[in-house]
């Protein structure tokens, strides 16, 4: 895998000449993002995936991750979760089970989910469902 950037921090980049190689990582930082949102929902979804639609290396991967505090797979759990969240609070998605929220987001094993939801929230999905039915 060709690793972009590779000419040294401030320097062009050679896959974008005149570019600095902040510009170029920002920018594929980006494009990973979008990429990320728009599979959410694929249980496959991991680094390794993601840096072979990009054509990088998963290091690099983990490189243009490393100034933003978390990991592309937290990164990942993350935004899944946070779609969650959403989800179960919503009363017009009420007839979807939570397994059914969870796994539409990339969850596939239910205990995992409901042990990532509570970590991250500290309440369980089936709580937070009836918090927000109540208040919806």
């Amino acid at each position: 895998m060709v690793e972009p950037g590779a000419s040294g921090p401030g320097e062009p980049d050679r896959e974008a000449p005149g570019a600095p190689v902040h510009c170029r990582r920002c920018a594929l930082r980006r494009q990973i993002d979008a990429f990320i949102q728009r599979r959410l929902g694929d249980p496959d979804l991991t680094p390794a995936t993601i840096a072979e639609a990009h054509h990088i290396s998963v290091r690099y991967l983990y490189q243009i991750f490393d100034t933003h505090q978390m990991t592309v797979a937290a990164w990942i759990r993350h935004c899944r979760l946070e779609h969650c969240h959403r989800d179960l609070a919503d009363p017009r998605l009420r007839s979807h089970s939570i397994r059914v929220i969870a796994n539409r987001w990339g969850f596939s094993d239910a205990a995992h989910f409901s042990r990532a939801f509570r970590a991250a929230y500290g309440i369980s999905p089936r709580d937070h469902r009836n918090r927000g039915l109540l208040h919806g």
